[in-house]
């Protein structure tokens, strides 16, 4: 009798967490690979690697939290798509923005792109985007240049009619950079880049290729470059000279 118990016992255990486990599986991920959520807060931001899209169902009022890593020489672009509901179940405009915060979670301006923007009640989507100043890779501690290290995007509507606020919305984001190498270069390196602690060992938001050291640009070869016409315009101003010279002097 005890067995018999024991065994339904294990068979509904074993129906209730085959139950609970497929939903939770089915949404964790899309594409295979692809991040299909979002944090809500800087210490739960979803990871994503540059160049791969992320995408979150969410309630409008929300705060959408991804991180990504960022390495000296490049001028991140942040780029958002937000799906709204049917114009049919919204009441007014919605204002939705995005922000860029660093490794010291300070907020980082754009250069251009549109950050914010008024979705129109009849609007099915809208979209947004932010490129930042070039990630240096040392600046002044009193300084608020970008760094190398992670970066976090928060999405969220800022301007919402309060019976708007819990409508479901999709967002989608996407991040890329652009290697501007020694356009952006500065004598000195950071010591390590701005990762938060608890991601140090955790985290896989990385360059593929590691952090770069920092010291090694394509400013170098310009300033060999200049090194040598320098030397070569010595050498014939020089030789002009001479030629010139009266005899014997």
């Amino acid at each position: 009798m005890r067995t018999k118990r024991l065994l339904a016992a294990t068979g509904l255990m074993a129906l209730a967490a085959l139950l609970t486990a497929g939903p939770a599986s089915a949404a964790s991920t899309e594409d295979g690979d692809k991040p299909a959520d979002a944090g809500t807060s800087f210490r739960t931001a979803t990871e994503i690697a540059q160049g791969d899209k992320a995408t979150a169902s969410a309630s409008t009022g929300d705060y959408l939290y991804w991180s990504f890593p960022a390495d000296a020489g490049q001028r991140p672009t942040v780029e958002a798509t937000v799906k709204l509901p049917d114009a049919a179940s919204r009441h007014a405009d919605t204002r939705w923005r995005i922000d860029v915060y660093d490794g010291l979670r300070r907020r980082q301006s754009c250069m251009y792109g549109m950050q914010a923007r008024t979705a129109p009640k009849d609007a099915s989507s809208v979209d947004l985007a932010c490129t930042l100043r070039p990630v240096r890779a040392w600046s002044d501690p009193w300084a608020n240049d970008p760094l190398p290290g992670t970066y976090y995007v928060r999405l969220t509507a800022t301007g919402v009619d309060t019976a708007d606020l819990g409508t479901p919305v999709t967002a989608e984001v996407k991040t890329t950079s652009k290697d501007i190498g020694g356009a952006a270069a500065v004598d000195g390196t950071l010591g390590s880049p701005l990762v938060p602690g608890k991601r140090v060992e955790l985290s896989s938001t990385e360059p593929e290729d590691g952090w770069s050291s920092g010291w090694w640009t394509d400013r170098w070869v310009w300033t060999g470059i200049g090194g040598v016409l320098a030397a070569l315009a010595g050498v014939g101003g020089y030789t002009l000279t001479s030629r010139n010279s009266p005899s014997g002097v």
